[in-house]
């Protein structure tokens, strides 16, 4: 058996080849976090969830680290309603129990920068087109600050 990369899960024919290692991976953290969510039940906490963020975050090699620090900041404080929680292992930010918005580090996937990353919760319609997610090679203050304003409109 060969080891996927994450490159490709599809051959050069344009076939099926199954999932990669680490898409194995993420799919084996998200049943984890079911289990974990299921076995709290109504007893789960925002404070369960942070931690388990900040658990993860812990986790990731220094460059993911620093920028996934600084995400968590900026997502909680441009929008302290919306609960952190784990997605598939990655850092992510719900309301009413749906993901708005994750960060995706960099070697999760064995990509070239971390993402921040919308689903359809978020609110960022702007006519019959908009991104839902942005690469983050780095983060400047500029970048933070259009952070902050992106995550408050997408948890509107």
């Amino acid at each position: 058996m060969t080891k996927q990369t994450a490159k490709s899960s599809t051959a050069a024919d344009g076939k099926f080849e199954g999932f990669t290692d680490e898409e194995r991976a993420a799919m084996r953290e998200h049943s984890q976090e079911l289990k974990t969510a299921a076995r709290r039940g109504s007893k789960a906490t925002k404070a369960d969830g942070e931690a388990d963020v900040l658990a993860k975050i812990a986790e990731m090699q220094e460059t993911d680290r620093v920028m996934a620090e600084r995400i968590h900041a900026i997502v909680t404080a441009a929008a302290p309603d919306l609960e952190p929680k784990l997605w598939y292992g990655m850092p992510a930010y719900a309301k009413n129990g749906k993901v708005i918005c994750f960060f995706q580090p960099a070697l999760k996937f064995k990509s070239r920068y971390a993402t921040l990353g919308f689903n359809d919760g978020a609110h960022l319609d702007e006519g019959h087109m908009w991104p839902v997610a942005y690469a983050l090679p780095r983060l400047t203050d500029a970048d933070e600050a259009r952070v902050a304003d992106i995550v408050k409109r997408a948890a509107s």
